[in-house]
């Protein structure tokens, strides 16, 4: 199917198109599988139960008509006493009713499941002209087409049945009237089974049909799934503005604890990497603040309008850099170069003088192979 705009429905449809469907009453449904469930239904039903209820209808039906002069004659009686039987039947078929409903229903959920939404009422459907569309489409062909084959199928096994059955029901008529009213009973309860289960044919093509028809109209162009994947997800704009939002806020919490840290290792301008030790818990150091270029130069400017030392210790920057995640303490590979660091700055800090706005240079450090990085 060609859309307006030229593109044609070649996408599967996404969860979305499916669930707005659904929420829409549109979902797959075959008549001929309700159809067929219903009448085998009916048959098993009856030739389970047919026999009880010929039973209890018959003496209902005898308790009925066994009325004296009295009740004939009496206006006030006949109304309740007919109301009586009405409710006695009703309540004798309520199991076969109950059946044929809980089958109905089943079979209608089998493909589709669920959609109280599709039995709202909608003014469009008494359309007229809508509704002559609707005939002469080429879904009024697949009726028409399934209305023939349909036919075909139960004239075909009717003169089957005719011919395998013909000569018990001309023997009927030798049989008593009790006999062969039973008979003539189990006979066409047969034939209706059969002639209900010859319908599968239908209901076995019909049921992929429907599936893969449903599937068809809910397909979608490249240009639909584009824009449900904008409305879901967002325009790429809106998510790189989101994102820049985002790392400002991590890069201002990260800055924030820069204050914090005990020192600041540097590459000496390419990387930055502030690092905190609490030794009350006796933790690993932790790594509270890092980054490369512009960020590391922020780092470096906050550490030093706050005093805290910086160091120049290029292969453990960048050690710290790429092995160490912000918040994480730092592998076991580099606790002696770091250690030494720290062992330095504390040394400084007891001297009488330090000058916390130098920067302090410490190139030999012991780093590990699997953890040094060239740049």
């Amino acid at each position: 199917m060609a859309e307006s705009d030229g593109q044609e429905r070649t996408e599967q449809a996404t969860p979305k198109r499916e669930q707005e469907a659904r929420e829409k009453g549109q979902v797959p449904r075959s008549r001929e599988l309700g159809t067929v469930a219903a009448l085998l239904a009916a048959a098993t039903g009856f030739m389970t139960m047919g026999e009880s209820l010929m039973t209890a209808l018959a003496e209902q039906m005898r308790r009925g008509l066994s009325l004296s002069r009295e009740q004939v004659f009496d206006a006030t009686a006949m109304p309740a006493h007919f109301l009586k039987a009405v409710v006695e039947a009703l309540l004798t078929l309520m199991p076969f009713f109950a059946l044929m409903v809980v089958v109905a229903i089943a079979a209608s959920a089998v493909l589709g499941g669920w959609a109280f939404s599709a039995l709202s009422f909608k003014w469009e459907k008494l359309d007229p002209i809508k509704g002559m569309g609707r005939v002469f489409a080429w879904r009024g062909l697949i009726e028409m087409l399934k209305g023939m084959a349909k036919f075909m199928l139960v004239s075909f096994a009717a003169l089957l049945l005719l011919q395998a059955m013909g000569g018990e029901f001309l023997g009927l008529g030798r049989e008593s009237l009790p006999q062969g009213l039973a008979h003539m009973g189990n006979l066409l309860l047969w034939a209706f089974l059969l002639l209900s289960a010859t319908l599968l044919v239908v209901v076995l093509i019909d049921v992929p049909f429907q599936l893969w028809d449903h599937q068809r109209q809910l397909r979608m162009t490249k240009q639909e799934v584009r824009d449900e994947h904008k409305q879901t997800e967002g325009s790429p704009e809106v998510k790189g503005r989101i994102r820049r939002m985002q790392m400002e806020i991590a890069q201002r919490r990260m800055m924030a604890e820069v204050p914090k840290a005990d020192v600041v290792v540097t590459n000496p301008s390419h990387y930055a990497v502030a690092l905190r030790y609490d030794q009350s818990r006796g933790d690993a150091p932790v790594v509270v603040a890092k980054g490369a270029d512009l960020i590391a130069l922020k780092i470096r400017t906050v550490a030093q309008a706050n005093d805290v030392p910086v160091l120049e210790a290029p292969p453990l920057a960048r050690a710290l850099y790429h092995s160490t995640e912000l918040e994480q303490p730092i592998p076991v590979g580099l606790y002696r170069a770091v250690a030494m660091v720290l062992a330095y700055v504390y040394h400084l800090r007891q001297g009488p003088v330090y000058n916390r706005e130098g920067v302090v240079n410490m190139p030999d450090l012991p780093i590990p192979d699997d953890l040094r990085r060239d740049e």
